[in-house]
């Protein structure tokens, strides 16, 4: 497959000082919001629509253009600890590792040229932050001061510090958002305090979100949320039970919890709460609904709850392949109608209508119900820099892969032998997300390299057995004895 798209699911939104939030026309604090965040950088669209190219994802600053549109979580640092010990981003087929251009010394690509794009957002009073994790993100510390360090770290990279490997040169982000899909919570306060101190004297506010499930606590995050101040969560109301396809059932559809969470448990009692829907019909395993049910669903909780704060699509590209599904919310939320607002006009000769999509996504913790067989859209596509360990899935080249052992760098259906092609994404039936309990490596550990050649050897057995089990057959029809 395309190396542009070799890269994770899965996003929200970012970092904050303490001072109330609010960047030219952005205001979190409002009741009444019908505010929009639309994740970007995975091209999920593209990742099993291969040959529809020009549906791929494009540029922030197409994007931008759109004033459905109010935030824009970079999707994602994926790896917390690489070469030379700094982090690794992955854009997909805007900036990554294998494509473009890395910092002497690292694997921190060098997307610089995406600087007058974060620009240009801003400049519309819209806010971009930097999602850390993803379904198959590699972040996860071992100390408070381990976590402080990774703080300075992110400080300097992407916000408002200095350093001569700003991935973003001169652009700098909104904030940071936390999307914890897997391994350890701990230490991560710790990050966030760090953070913090940092913004509280900035010349500018930064934000701190979260991109919880919907199913409360949540496994990963929880214990995160309730021990320090965010901004917002955008709870991720998709494969799980308590879905958005759950709304008109009281005993599934758990909003309310999360408004009391907010105002009760929270350390910020002021913490707005989204709703995360899959922008598409198979941007998710399940919990799409069409935009004008979102946008009704949406009013009726902004009715209900005052700490809702608006609405989260996963992701740009669906949304837009999908005609534009974020314009539609939008129309929606904004005081139950009115004008569709602005968006940007295609340079494709290809018809942006709703399309069904199988896609890459945010994937769920502990789904309660299977995903739909046929469909990839819960399982990751495959990128370079992350070890995989036996079992774990990906999409690559429009199919789904399971790892037989542990897996680095090594691509599906190359010579390594590392993967089992499960079949095309249209027929090929999920066993599992790529949820882990344990930390995600961005290298395979020395205590595995022996499992992994005792694993391949056993494998490779097998094969000989299994050909000498054959010839042995052969001889015995041969000779009269089958």
């Amino acid at each position: 497959m395309f190396a542009r798209l070799r890269s994770i699911t899965s996003l929200a939104l970012a970092l904050a000082s303490v001072a109330p939030l609010s960047v030219l026309g952005f205001d979190n604090t409002r009741n009444d919001n019908h505010t929009l965040y639309r994740y970007w950088g995975q091209n999920s669209y593209g990742a099993t629509h291969t040959s529809d190219t020009a549906n791929w994802q494009k540029t922030l600053s197409f994007y931008c253009q759109d004033n459905s549109i109010d935030a824009f979580p970079l999707a994602f640092l994926d790896v917390a600890f690489d070469t030379g010990g700094l982090p690794s981003i992955d854009l997909a087929n805007i900036c990554n590792v294998n494509d473009d251009a890395v910092f002497p010394g690292t694997s921190l690509p060098n997307c610089s040229f995406l600087a007058s794009d974060i620009q240009t957002c801003q400049s519309k009073g819209k806010i971009v932050t930097i999602s850390i994790g993803g379904a198959t993100g590699a972040v996860s510390f071992t100390s408070d001061s381990q976590a402080q360090q990774f703080a300075d770290t992110i400080w300097n990279l992407f916000l408002g510090g200095s350093s001569s490997t700003r991935p973003f040169g001169s652009a700098v982000l909104d904030g940071v958002d936390l999307d914890l899909e897997g391994g350890s919570s701990a230490h991560w306060p710790a990050f966030i305090t760090q953070i913090r101190s940092h913004a509280s004297g900035a010349s500018k506010k930064y934000y701190i979100t979260g991109a919880p499930q919907c199913p409360y606590p949540d496994a990963y995050i929880g214990s995160v949320l309730n021990a320090v101040g965010f901004d917002a969560v955008y709870v991720q109301f998709y494969n799980n039970y308590c879905g958005l396809q759950a709304f008109t059932n009281p005993n599934d559809w758990n909003f309310a919890q999360w408004d009391t969470w907010a105002k009760t448990v929270s350390p910020n009692k002021n913490v707005k709460v989204y709703i995360g829907a899959p922008a598409a019909s198979l941007a998710a395993g399940s919990g799409y609904v069409s935009a004008s049910t979102l946008g009704s669903y949406a009013l009726q909780t902004r009715s209900q709850y005052s700490s809702f704060g608006g609405v989260m699509l996963w992701d740009a590209s669906q949304a837009y392949a999908n005609g534009n599904f974020a314009a539609s919310v939008k129309n929606a939320l904004s005081n139950g109608g009115g004008s569709v607002p602005t968006s940007p006009a295609s340079t494709s000769t290809s018809t942006s209508t709703t399309k069904s999509t199988t896609t890459s996504t945010k994937t769920s913790s502990s789904p309660s119900t299977s995903p739909t067989g046929g469909s990839c859209g819960v399982v990751a596509p495959w990128v370079s820099n992350v070890a995989y360990q036996g079992g774990d899935q990906v999409t690559y080249n429009g199919h789904l892969w399971t790892a037989k052992w542990w897996s680095e760098a090594d691509v599906p259906g190359g010579s390594a032998g590392d993967w089992q092609d499960d079949g095309p994404c249209a027929s090929a039936k999920v066993a599992k997300t790529n949820y882990r309990t344990t930390p995600v490596h961005a290298s395979i550990p020395a205590t595995a390299l022996a499992e992994k050649a005792s694993a391949k050897a056993a494998a490779a057995a097998e094969v000989t057995k299994a050909a000498d089990v054959s010839k042995n057959e052969g001889r015995s029809r041969i000779y009269g004895r089958a």
